[in-house]
């Protein structure tokens, strides 16, 4: 540097210096400040770091900050024992991964370094944000009447990315073409085959839906019916059981009884019985089942009642009938009797006839007027036994030309020859 004065120039001469330095520089770069995770799944944080100089020793995650204690790896917490996985080159952890996700890990996560060298600390800050969330289904509203409209709205605490579709879900089973890119799924015009527990998943998280939200159809009664014990017709002074179904919901809570073309109602409750049944208790009836929607009547049920005195008449006819025809089957039996008895005998008086005569002509006479004594009953059956075969054939075909009339063979004097 040169310096004049008095008329002379000052020149001032400066010199730059260049200051060399090391490098210098500590720094932790986060692929992702912020993550928004599901319930139930599986997170990867990634970074990469640098350092001024010597040799990283250790590398750790934490999640405590501004507390003024030395920060906690997680690999010692016990909260995240066996959940946690660390990858990287040698002792450097470059990248972590939590499985198994629970709603209390959400948290700042940061990145720590330590090198060998005086005062080589060095934590990125400020870290990772990890929120964990779980699918909510929201429905509106949860109880209708039939013909009313639902929606279904999927949603969870933060903004998972990506979504490209929601799948829904009825009774556990996929409801068929559900799949959306909205969040939110409407029912039109509900019917009672609506009813049931619905839930959501977003797209890739099948596995992990959301809890289930039941929905609640409402209606009046319907297919109202009666039913009757005993069935059939109903004999005068018993009893009879009227039993009234319905379905609906809420259940019924009313039943009334009603007899047609009578205007004051019969009875209440699900039942009516009807005791010591009259002829006057004969007609149809009907219930009325109600709730705190609508009410419904059921088709009416004809009543009939049989009287004890035609009961008791057609009995005694029946058993008169039937006596009657006994006594006939007897008579009857008698008389084909009598007939075979009759016939036999005016045979076995022709056989006695030849053995005292010989062979003659035999005569027909009609005998269908005369009495059989008992003794010649008796001797009908000893001759029976001894009646010639060859004869016999002869009788019966006389008896079967007519039946009403008995017919006797009378044998012809022989003339003894001299």
């Amino acid at each position: 540097m040169a310096l004049r004065t008095a008329g002379s120039v000052l020149l001032v001469f400066l010199w730059s210096v260049t200051v060399v330095l090391g490098q210098n520089v500590w720094s932790v770069t986060y692929t992702k400040k912020s993550i928004c995770a599901l319930k139930g799944s599986t997170v990867e944080l990634h970074c990469s770091y640098t350092y001024p100089s010597g040799t990283v020793t250790t590398t750790l995650w934490f999640t405590e900050s501004g507390t003024g204690k030395e920060p906690k790896d997680l690999g010692q917490d016990p909260e995240y024992a066996g959940r946690l996985e660390c990858h990287g080159d040698q002792k450097n952890c470059h990248t972590l991964r939590i499985t198994d996700l629970r709603e209390s890990d959400s948290a700042e996560y940061k990145f720590r370094l330590l090198t060998d060298q005086t005062g080589g600390k060095y934590i990125g800050s400020p870290g990772v944000t990890l929120s964990v969330t779980d699918v909510v289904l929201e429905m509106d509203p949860t109880s209708v009447s039939e013909r009313e409209n639902v929606t279904l709205i999927c949603r969870t605490k933060c903004t998972l990315d990506p979504i490209t579709a929601y799948s829904w879900y009825k009774n556990g089973q996929p409801i068929p073409n559900s799949n959306t890119s909205s969040p939110v799924y409407s029912l039109f015009s509900v019917s009672s085959e609506d009813t049931g527990r619905y839930s959501c998943a977003v797209e890739g998280h099948e596995d992990l839906p959301s809890a289930e939200e039941t929905l609640t159809v409402t209606y009046g009664p319907r297919n109202t019916s009666v039913s009757v014990s005993p069935s059939g017709e109903i004999m005068e002074g018993s009893s009879v059981t009227l039993t009234c179904s319905s379905e609906s919901n809420p259940p019924v809570d009313k039943y009334t009884w009603y007899k047609k073309n009578v205007t004051s109602p019969k009875a209440s409750g699900q039942s009516y019985s009807i005791t010591n049944i009259i002829s006057e208790d004969r007609g149809e009836y009907y219930c009325e089942a109600e709730n705190t929607i609508a009410s419904n009547n059921s088709t009416a049920l004809m009543i009939i009642i049989a009287e004890k005195q035609t009961s008791v008449l057609t009995a005694a006819v029946g058993i008169i009938v039937v006596v009657l025809g006994v006594i006939l089957a007897s008579c009857l039996s008698g008389f084909m009797w009598f007939r075979k008895k009759a016939s036999k005998s005016t045979f076995d008086t022709r056989h006695t006839a030849d053995d005292g005569q010989g062979d003659s002509s035999a005569v027909y006479v009609n005998i269908s007027g005369m009495a059989m004594t008992p003794a010649a009953a008796q001797t009908v059956a000893t001759f029976d036994q001894e009646q010639d075969e060859d004869v016999q054939p002869t009788v019966e075909q006389a008896a079967e030309e007519d039946p009403s009339v008995l017919y006797s063979t009378v044998n012809k004097p022989r003339t003894k020859k001299t």
